[in-house]
């Protein structure tokens, strides 16, 4: 008997052990899993603040290379808001999309039959040096397709822009622009000699105090010197169909989706 109860006794002893040890293992278990979780979290985070802190890569001042994806630390997605008249679209951040290397802004149709556009921008204001684009933009009628500097009432400033715009009607063509305190009215209308929409061309325009000079894969090909603006802007990328500008844009057909494909936008800051 008492051989009996002393085995009874270490049966349940050893039964107590295991579940001392698998509560504990349990325990050790949770607190793995939480710490796992944080690196991953961790990882995240510095991946990010790693693409962020990357695009600024010398010699460029901002480096958009969107072949990394979404900065969201530089740049940001128009979302929710219409510019108004003339832009008969509204922005959708949906219709900035990053994939194969790319980024693609989009024109497409909403639930109720209207149409929205995509639009990415910078964060932050910059002032005079060389902008550039490697893009192809949509070829159909009444839309553009752009790469410009801007700055408004919106941020309380004057009305100051630099654009590179192309005419899906005609994307043989660029055309180049610029308001100083809402002035604009210098369009310059630039024969490429080739078709915009077929490969990948670097376009910019570098912002001097006394001159705006615009380029085509390295080329100038256009230069102004009267009234330049003076106030800096966000760095901008947008595509819309327009309305009541038939006359400059021709008349938009309803065609969606149409996609205008950005490898990279970036700028140099000079003095």
């Amino acid at each position: 008997m008492k051989k009996v109860i002393a085995g009874l006794l270490c049966t349940i002893m050893a039964l107590a052990a295991c579940g001392c040890g698998s509560a504990d293992s349990g325990s050790k278990a949770d607190t793995s899993v939480a710490a796992a979780e944080s690196a991953a979290e961790s990882t995240a985070e510095s991946t990010a603040e790693s693409a962020a802190e990357s695009e600024d890569d010398s010699p460029y001042t901002l480096n958009g290379d969107f072949s990394k994806g979404e900065n969201t630390v530089k740049w940001m997605k128009s979302d929710g808001w219409s510019n108004g008249s003339m832009f008969n679209c509204t922005w959708k951040g949906d219709n900035a999309v990053f994939e194969d290397g790319l980024l693609k802004l989009r024109i497409d149709k909403m639930w109720d039959d209207s149409f929205s556009g995509g639009e990415y921008r910078t964060n932050d204001f910059y002032g005079y040096g060389l902008y550039e684009v490697s893009m192809k933009p949509i070829k159909n009628k009444g839309v553009v397709s752009s790469f410009f500097t801007y700055t408004g009432p919106s941020d309380q400033n004057p009305w100051d822009e630099i654009d590179i715009e192309f005419l899906g009607k005609d994307t043989t063509k660029v055309q180049f622009n610029y308001f100083t305190s809402g002035k604009g009215n210098h369009e310059k209308l630039y024969d490429l000699g080739f078709d915009a929409t077929e490969e990948f061309h670097t376009y910019g325009f570098r912002w001097a105090k006394d001159s705006i000079t615009w380029y085509v894969d390295g080329k100038e090909v256009h230069k102004a010197t009267e009234s330049i603006p003076v106030t800096p802007g966000k760095i901008m990328m947008n595509v819309w169909n327009g309305i009541g500008v038939d006359s400059w844009l021709g008349t938009y057909d309803g065609t969606t989706p149409l996609t205008a494909e950005y490898q990279w936008a970036r700028f140099t800051a000079e003095s």
